[in-house]
């Protein structure tokens, strides 16, 4: 009698995953609350030890005090700017999540297809005679200015993903142990390079406000910061054989969000960003700045072109940035703000695994003083091959 054949990894793996979402119970948990924060830097979230977690919704709410002679508005990045830092540690020590509010609001956004947490105001795109619209309060919101010596609150969500999707669970994380910790550290602003508000004519890129004439902004202070933490996971989880049925490949892939900053860009040459090795790179966002000191950003105007390189010097993809807004005005029906570029390789992923030693080449037409750029990726990673990922300079 034959034998029937035994099942692949990525067949059990399959039939655990889809187990899990039929049978398990999804629970969204409210994990921290804490108001009064202001004048702190890094706050610390404990992560529940329980059930297979999926990621976490953070609510921020700041009240900001413009204590400056002039009015201040709101910046192109705006209230993605109010988190400094998101940070995950996880139960081996892997730090998957080391990057920006700002970069993990594009990430959303990106894999949402619009941009997150909007709604359609009525009368601009909506023909019914029934009331939707923008219309529920404490989404995602700020005053586009405030006044000399007003006040205004900044309402700002985030979810913070540890699985690719509900759907989708490579990344996810094991959390029923009690030999080890994992660890949440959300930053505020004024630390991380991150601003409440800049002065007028200055770089405003990572800055929630910015003057709206010349002033000093040392008086535009947080009176008051609410974080509240809400973990998404998977609980009741079902059971096969005597024991939990779990995803085994999806808890040995790391789903990492990181962002770094480059400078020593100059006009006409190749400036490359290496990417790490053994990863498989989902996406790519740089904004780029021109001159550092006013913080100048363009909508392509400042840029020849774009190049995914391979270590043989074969570009897979040379852009120049009027293609790049086509597509990803095709894709999310918007433009990104000023000195976005959004690369989506997610249908065929960067696999610096198979191929190694890839580039990311920008060549600038204009590069003033510091002129610099904010690389920020989304990838996978296996957990074995993490301590291994070191990458060759680029030059």
């Amino acid at each position: 009698m034959a034998q029937a054949p035994q099942m692949t990894a990525a067949q059990v793996n399959a039939l655990a995953r889809q187990a899990i979402k039929a049978r398990a119970v999804k629970m969204t948990q409210k994990i921290f609350n804490q108001a009064n924060l202001q004048g702190q830097t890094n706050i610390t979230v404990n992560p529940r030890n329980v059930g297979l977690i999926l990621g976490f919704w953070v609510k921020v709410v700041h009240v900001i005090n413009n204590g400056s002679a002039v009015q201040i508005d709101l910046t192109d990045y705006g209230a993605s700017n109010a988190l400094s830092l998101i940070q995950f540690q996880d139960l081996n020590n892997n730090t998957r999540i080391q990057t920006t509010g700002l970069h993990c609001h594009l990430v959303n956004t990106a894999k949402l297809r619009q941009p997150f947490g909007t709604a359609i105001l009525r009368g601009t795109g909506l023909d019914s005679p029934i009331n939707y619209g923008s219309l529920q309060q404490g989404q995602i919101s700020a005053p586009q200015s405030i006044a000399a010596a007003g006040n205004g609150t900044v309402t700002m969500w985030y979810w913070v993903p540890l699985s690719y999707s509900m759907d989708d669970l490579r990344g996810c994380v094991y959390a029923n142990v009690v030999n080890a910790t994992m660890q949440l550290v959300l930053g505020l602003p004024g630390t991380n390079g991150i601003t409440l508000a800049t002065a007028f004519g200055t770089d405003s890129t990572l800055s929630l406000y910015v003057g709206h004439a010349a002033g000093s902004m040392a008086l535009v202070t947080l009176s008051n910061t609410t974080i509240t933490v809400y973990q998404q996971y998977y609980d009741q989880l079902p059971v096969a054989n005597g024991g939990l049925l779990l995803p085994i490949t999806d808890l040995s892939t790391v789903y990492e969000l990181k962002s770094t900053t480059l400078t020593g860009i100059t006009v006409g040459q190749d400036f490359p960003y290496q990417y790490a090795n053994f990863r498989d790179f989902l996406s790519t966002i740089a904004i780029y700045v021109n001159t550092a000191a006013t913080g100048t950003r363009t909508s392509g105007l400042d840029v020849n072109y774009w190049a995914l390189q391979s270590a043989n010097f074969t570009n897979i993809f040379l852009k120049e940035p009027a293609l790049i807004a086509l597509e990803n005005r095709n894709t999310f029906e918007t433009d990104f703000p000023p000195g976005s570029y959004y690369f989506g390789t997610r249908e065929r992923p960067i696999s610096t695994t198979q191929y190694g030693n890839m580039q990311l080449v920008l060549n600038a037409s204009v590069a003033g003083t510091g002129a610099y750029e904010l690389i920020m990726t989304e990838d996978f990673a296996l957990q074995q091959t993490l301590s291994m990922a070191g990458s060759l300079a680029a030059s």
